[in-house]
């Protein structure tokens, strides 16, 4: 008599059971790939920043001043938005969790790239920390468009970067029912997840025509 072989249901949708029995999910390549050029991408934004403000710092302590490349005029002034007292929200400047954050991102998606699996309750933590940073960066934007009155170019690709990888990974952990949702919705984001960021990031470039119109290139 043949030997049969039972396998769990749930790998017919690319799940496994990992060897405490917790549901683990396997990612495709795409996404693995954004969360790595995501990760990088707002990275890149917190790296020069970082050595921006240092040069900020420095430039005082020397009794002079120095203007970041990225201040190109009264509205667009990398420099305006780092010496506020939002670039540093948490006591230290924001910068600096960042390049915690972003890296965290780059290695879950080389883990990915390597085959790694995870169970749901690391995709819900990671779910978490990604739903914090898009809130922190919306707070992050209100600040920057009605308080301190200026833009940061590398501010908004870090912005840019964190919604994309906000909206992603909830739509993952949606589309593999580590977030309960209706059918309809994880049909969506099946087909359409992209739609989602670029619909976010198109809404906060409006608010930022609407709010400086064309002082943005004066």
């Amino acid at each position: 008599m043949g030997k049969t072989t039972v396998r769990d249901i749930s790998a017919m949708s690319g799940s496994e059971r990992g060897a405490d029995g917790l549901r683990v999910i396997t990612s495709s390549r795409a996404f693995a790939l954004l969360l790595v050029i995501t990760g990088a991408a707002g990275l890149l934004a917190a790296w020069v920043i970082t050595l921006d403000k240092n040069k900020i710092l420095e430039a005082k302590l020397a009794g002079k001043t120095f203007t970041p490349g990225c201040s190109v005029n009264p509205i667009v002034s990398c420099g305006s938005i780092m010496e506020s007292k939002q670039a540093a929200a948490f006591g230290f400047p924001n910068p600096w969790l960042g390049l915690v954050c972003y890296s965290i991102v780059i290695c879950v998606g080389m883990s990915l790239l390597a085959r790694a699996r995870f169970p749901r309750w690391y995709w819900l933590t990671f779910n978490f920390g990604t739903l914090f940073g898009v809130c922190f960066v919306t707070w992050l934007q209100f600040q920057s468009l009605y308080r301190i009155n200026a833009l940061c170019l590398w501010c908004s690709l870090a912005w840019a970067a964190t919604i994309t990888m906000f909206w992603y990974v909830t739509s993952f952990n949606v589309r593999n029912d580590f977030l309960p949702a209706p059918r309809r919705l994880k049909s969506f984001f099946g087909e359409f997840t992209w739609v989602v960021p670029v619909t976010h990031c198109g809404v906060i470039a409006m608010l930022v025509l609407t709010r400086w119109g064309s002082q943005l290139w004066a």
